[in-house]
C-alpha cells in the first residue's frame, strides 16, 4: 500500500508563483488513499476520551463526518454565515484578503461536552481558531485538534498555542 503522501498531488505555482497547492482531491478520488486519510487521523484519537467531533465547512465534514460516525461520537458542523437554519452562534475572522464569518447552532454543544475539531488543512490557523472560540463560548471544552495537512511555513499551530494540535502530514513551505 501506498503512504498517504504519495497520494497529494503537488501543483507548482498554484494559486500564484512561488506556491505548491497541495491537492487532496486524488486522496479522495482513491479507496485506498481516502481509508488511510481517515484511519490516520482517527489514530491521531485513540487516546483522547472525547464526546463530539466538530467540522468545518467543507471538508472538514469530509473527514470528521466517517471519524465520528467510527467512533459513535456526534458530529456538529461549523458552517458560513447563512447556511445553518436554527439559532446560531458566530464569529467573525480575517482571511488572507478580507474576513469570514461561520457559524454553530446554540444548541449543538453542551456545556463541560469534550470536543475534538476535525479538518483537512491547517494553514494560517483562523478558521480553526474562530471555530474553537465558538466552542467555548457554548461551554465545550477542546481536547484536540487534528488535521490531514498543515503548510508549517504559515504558521498557524502557533497561532493555536494552548491546544493539542496534530496533523498527519506536514509541509514545510506555504
Amino acid at each position: 500500500m501506498k503512504k498517504l503522501e504519495e497520494y497529494v498531488r503537488s501543483i507548482p505555482d498554484f494559486p500564484e508563483p512561488g506556491i505548491i497547492f497541495r491537492d487532496i482531491t486524488t486522496i479522495l478520488q482513491d479507496p485506498d488513499g481516502l481509508h488511510l486519510a481517515i484511519q490516520s487521523m482517527q489514530d491521531k484519537l485513540k487516546d483522547t476520551e472525547f464526546d463530539v467531533v466538530v467540522g468545518t465547512e467543507s471538508r472538514g465534514f469530509i473527514f470528521g463526518v466517517p471519524i465520528a460516525y467510527n467512533l459513535h461520537k456526534a458530529f456538529v458542523p461549523v458552517r458560513k454565515k447563512g447556511k445553518l437554519p436554527c439559532e446560531t452562534v458566530s464569529m467573525e475572522y480575517d482571511l488572507e484578503y478580507g474576513s469570514a464569518v461561520i457559524e454553530m447552532h446554540k444548541d449543538s454543544i453542551k456545556p463541560g461536552q469534550k470536543v475534538v475539531l476535525v479538518d483537512d488543512l491547517v494553514a494560517t490557523g483562523g478558521t480553526i481558531e474562530a471555530a474553537i472560540k465558538l466552542v467555548e463560548e457554548l461551554g465545550g471544552e477542546v481536547v484536540k485538534v487534528v488535521f490531514l495537512m498543515e503548510l508549517a511555513g504559515l504558521k498557524g499551530r502557533e497561532r493555536l498555542k494552548g491546544y493539542e494540535v496534530e496533523s498527519v502530514l506536514c509541509y514545510d513551505g506555504k
